[in-house]
């Protein structure tokens, strides 16, 4: 069995550049995001992915059919691969939730946003699920979100919780590469596409060092 996943987070946004957090907002690729979505794409497709599935929102779904345009694949879409809800957060930068609420800041914990681990294990349930979808040889290009594609990686991978921090974040249009086998699910490559530069994320602080 050697069924690949490609999780391949979605290009830039106006309010990655100013480090507003996005959470459930739908907020559309800026210029510079639209074109990082065509150049994944020219790479990407040199892989032939046998299926396309993206978040709901736009920035990931604009994302994927970029590649869906480049390789001929359709898109489908599920709400399941959407980012962490950050609740009273969204909209806001890191300066201005770290003011308003600094204990919430250092926990990385939104008011009436999505726990971590709701997250991990709704983006991990869908990754499973779609994956069954595909053939025993072929690719599945996952395309979602910075928080959303780390926690769900990790809680996919099996590491216990303390540890997810241990897996940095992903930048814009970056991938990581997911290989499943006899003992499970294994990380082929992660954060790649460019070369190293800062991440900006809904993420917490510490993912995106």
């Amino acid at each position: 069995m050697s069924r690949r996943i490609v999780c391949l987070r979605h290009g830039q946004t106006l309010w990655n550049v100013e480090q507003r957090f996005q959470g459930h907002s739908d907020i559309p690729l800026d210029e510079t995001g639209a074109a990082q979505a065509a150049r994944a794409a020219s790479l990407l497709g040199s892989l032939r992915p046998t299926m396309i599935v993206s978040s709901d929102l736009q920035r990931a779904n604009d994302t994927a059919l970029a590649l869906g345009r480049v390789v001929g694949l359709d898109v489908a879409v599920d709400k399941a691969f959407r980012e962490r809800g950050g609740g009273q957060w969204e909209g806001l930068t890191r300066g201005e939730i770290a003011t308003r609420w600094p204990d919430e800041y250092a926990a990385w914990e939104a008011p009436d946003g999505e726990l971590v681990t709701d997250v991990a294990a709704r983006v991990a349930t869908a990754m499973r699920l779609w994956a069954t979808r595909v053939d025993d040889d072929g690719l599945l290009v996952v395309v979602s979100h910075g928080a959303a594609l780390r926690l769900g990686i990790c809680e996919l991978l099996g590491l216990p919780e303390p540890l997810w921090p241990a897996l940095g974040g992903l930048g814009n249009c970056s991938w990581s590469v997911l290989q499943e086998g006899r003992k499970g699910w294994r990380l082929l490559e992660h954060n790649a596409g460019t070369l190293p530069e800062p991440v900006r994320s809904d993420d917490k602080p510490e993912a995106e060092a």
